[in-house]
């Protein structure tokens, strides 16, 4: 049966407040006294034994000793063996190891440090010597742990401010009343779009739409209520998009943007129309659109990027097709056509 020893309650291992703490291992009582009275009167120090060596391991994990006093020869064990598990387990591979022994020859020394062991004491020592290397290794191990933790703190603040600057940045890309892509989001993706489309030769979509009679509805029901409108008509245009590529944005007061990449004007014409449709069916009352009801017209411009043009061409192509929408009655889409 193992045993375990200290001045008080076995504190539990912490980063913040290191002790020396030192773990006997050796199954002779009268070696186990005589390195506690060396070690008695040092309040730095804790001191804890074990003799059973079948529980050593066991005994050093959940102690996390800074320093493992070894003997060599216990009833059933190797002290070499023990060394060597203790090299294996993640939690004591660095922990140092003094071994504590009665053999004094150099094949056994070096056979020592081969397995593992940091320093070699033929028992008993000399009070001081003891002292002297409990407190270096110690020190040491320590100062490594201190190391590390300084580093796992460093790794995990790089990695908290690396979210916060990603969560900043998807901020920063946000309106913050609809919650879909602002005005500084839309022109880069049309931009970056446009470029790629231009190298791909494919065709890009352009949908400004505008919320009819808002003003409208703004002066009946306030503000608020005209806040609740645009998210309403957000959301409706969100769920319109047909592939994780397309885009909508709010691009100013009642007027959203929809970037449909790699897409024809028959598939730009269907996204409209869809909006066009979802907006109606919610039934927002208005009693000053001659629909009754929150509608939207919605400009629709389709071209293959080329050198020559630039993407200010299909926003302009877009918003003459929106004015024609709303000229010809609202509550619809018009194309631009051939730009």
């Amino acid at each position: 049966m193992s045993q375990a020893s200290s001045a008080g309650a076995e504190p539990e291992f912490a980063l913040t407040n290191f002790k020396v703490r030192v773990l006997l291992v050796d199954d002779q009582l009268l070696v186990v006294e005589a390195v506690r009275r060396m070690l008695a009167d040092q309040p730095d120090i804790e001191f804890h034994f074990v003799t059973d060596a079948a529980t050593a391991v066991a005994c050093a994990q959940r102690l996390q000793p800074t320093v493992i006093l070894q003997d060599l020869v216990m009833p059933g064990w190797d002290g070499f063996d023990l060394i060597r598990r203790y090299r294996t387990e993640p939690q004591l591979e660095h922990v140092p190891v003094i071994v504590l022994s009665a053999r004094e020859e150099a094949a056994s020394k070096a056979h020592g440090f081969a397995v593992g062991a940091n320093d070699y004491l033929v028992k008993l020592p000399d009070r001081l010597e003891l002292l002297a290397r409990v407190r270096y290794h110690s020190g040491a191990y320590i100062s490594r742990l201190q190391r590390d933790e300084a580093f796992r703190f460093l790794r995990e603040s790089q990695k908290h401010l690396a979210e916060a600057n990603i969560e900043l940045q998807k901020l920063a890309a946000l309106d913050s009343l609809t919650g879909i892509a602002n005005r500084r989001r839309f022109d880069e993706l049309l931009q970056h779009e446009w470029q790629r489309s231009q190298r791909e030769r494919r065709p890009l979509s352009l949908l400004l739409c505008d919320i009819d009679c808002f003003k409208g509805y703004n002066d009946t029901f306030g503000h608020l209520a005209g806040d609740l409108c645009l998210k309403k008509a957000a959301a409706v245009m969100t769920a319109c998009l047909k592939r994780p590529a397309d885009l909508a944005a709010r691009y100013g007061g009642e007027e959203f943007a929809l970037v449909l990449p790699d897409t024809d004007e028959a598939g730009a014409r269907s996204v409209a129309e869809d909006c066009l449709r979802a907006l109606a069916e919610l039934n927002i009352e208005n009693p000053q659109s001659p629909h009754r009801v929150v509608t939207m017209s919605i400009g629709v411009a389709t071209l293959v990027p080329v050198a020559a043009k630039s993407p200010s061409d299909l926003l302009e192509s877009a918003d003459r097709a929106l004015y024609a929408a709303k000229g010809g009655g609202r509550h619809r889409a018009a194309s631009a056509g051939p730009l």
